[in-house]
């Protein structure tokens, strides 16, 4: 098997809420926007994303908390961005003794995105 792209998929109640999260805090951008799905998408190694609407008018599946990494560099000058920028963060910027540094946002639909950047222990930046 040869993987050539990847694409992760969320249904959620407000794909509006989710397309402006994704693309005001993150940098994607909108590929195709029908009334069933939008698809989000950069021009790096980050997975597309594909914001499917809930069938309201069906029962909400029980699933899992969605959790999407992404390996970024300069954590803490995104850090910095996100939080003037009023991002809606929901984990500060911590460093664990292994080094890798990460943060956590949560977009409107409850998605979580979590930030990380490895940094040899002993490395820079120091972060809390």
């Amino acid at each position: 098997m040869n993987i050539v792209a990847s694409t992760v998929v969320f249904t959620v109640d407000d794909p509006a809420g989710s397309r402006h999260f994704f693309t005001t805090y993150l940098g994607f951008r909108e590929v195709l926007d029908t009334p069933d799905f939008t698809w989000l998408s950069r021009d790096d190694a980050a997975a597309d994303i594909l914001l499917r609407q809930r069938d309201l008018e069906q029962p909400r599946e029980r699933i899992a908390q969605p959790v999407v990494a992404f390996a970024v560099t300069d954590l803490a000058k995104e850090y910095a961005r996100l939080s003037v920028e009023g991002a809606p963060i929901s984990r500060q910027l911590w460093r664990n003794p292994w080094g890798e540094s990460l943060m956590r946002l949560t977009d409107p639909n409850g998605i979580v995105v979590e930030l990380t950047e490895w940094i040899a222990p002993g490395g820079h930046p120091d972060v809390g």
